[in-house]
């Protein structure tokens, strides 16, 4: 497969911003089934797994401390069978999570399997309808600020180049830097084993977490936190950048260092400038003006889901 150009990525992202575009994506799902598998999920995901609003829905795997283990997709198939869809390469850590606990439980946890996501974007002010479901696969809607879309989580086996001569598919670069403008958070970089879920944002809260619910493992802090406005620590900020950036870039503010950058996307061409996650400090809010990494380019905090 040849790298896409800076022109080829510019033109799958006005598709992902306008008519709409796909991209394909790798993920790993883990089958959780058996007559206690909704009861068993119930106590370890903060999303209310017996009682969503529709049959997907995200959800947090917490440890005990509160801390992220997995920020994951559910998806109920029928009562006794939910299938679990989170990044690639996180399925592993599911799995040890969930059978860590798994004592005097009728339920079974399955080794992940890598599946294909066809993760489609149109602008929202398009009314358009999303793919239909399949037996051999799961249609359900994307989350994020101004985001419109649909997702297809294939069940059977696929790899992506099955999909190179669909006209629609945009290039895995186009997708990164949607992702990054609209603030979507991923396992592994804006979530790790340190982050507490209200860093991700109060959007990621709202579509992850139910507060009716009875308790599950790590509540307690997603709680407190709530309780104080969500006022976390090291909020996730958007940073449209004065120059190119690196994962691991330190973030400054008035010469101090504040955070540092989670994900990043180069210039595309004067109208589509840098762009960064960064993991920040409480006093970095969006209006702030920021200096990154070694050469202190002066970069601006925005809000996610407003720039191109």
């Amino acid at each position: 497969m040849t790298t896409p150009t800076n022109a080829e990525i510019s033109a799958g992202y006005e598709s992902l911003l306008g008519d709409g575009g796909t991209a394909c994506a790798e993920r790993d799902v883990v089958e959780v089934s058996g007559p206690d598998a909704a009861r068993y999920l119930q106590g370890q995901l903060s999303q209310d797994v017996v009682a969503m609003a529709t049959d997907s829905s995200w959800s947090f795997l917490l440890a005990p401390t509160g801390k992220v283990n997995a920020w994951l997709r559910v998806h109920r198939i029928d009562e006794e069978l939910y299938l679990l869809e989170t990044d690639p390469g996180w399925g592993d850590a599911i799995v040890a999570r969930l059978r860590r606990f798994l004592l005097r439980t009728n339920a079974q946890i399955s080794d992940p399997k890598r599946r294909i996501l066809l993760q489609t974007r149109w602008n929202p002010s398009i009314a358009r309808f999303g793919t239909d479901e399949s037996d051999s696969s799961i249609v359900c809607a994307p989350v994020g600020p101004a985001v419109a879309g649909s997702d297809e989580l294939l069940l059977r086996d696929a790899v992506e180049s099955e999909f190179s001569t669909r006209k629609d598919v945009v290039p895995g670069d186009s997708y990164e830097r949607y992702r990054i403008a609209h603030g979507i958070v991923r396992m592994g970089a804006e979530l790790t084993e340190d982050t507490i879920p209200g860093e991700a944002g109060a959007w990621v809260i709202d579509a992850s977490v139910s507060f009716t619910k009875g308790c599950y493992t790590g509540q307690e802090l997603v709680a407190r936190i709530d309780s104080r406005g969500n006022n976390v620590p090291h909020p996730l900020r958007l940073l449209v950048l004065g120059a190119d950036a690196a994962t691991g870039d330190e973030v400054f503010l008035d010469g101090a260092a504040v955070g540092v950058v989670t994900s990043s996307v180069p210039s595309l061409s004067d109208e589509l400038p840098p762009l960064a996650l960064a993991r920040v400090g409480r006093s970095v809010v969006e209006g702030s003006q920021v200096t990154v990494g070694t050469s202190h380019s002066v970069a601006s905090v925005v809000e996610p889901g407003t720039v191109r």
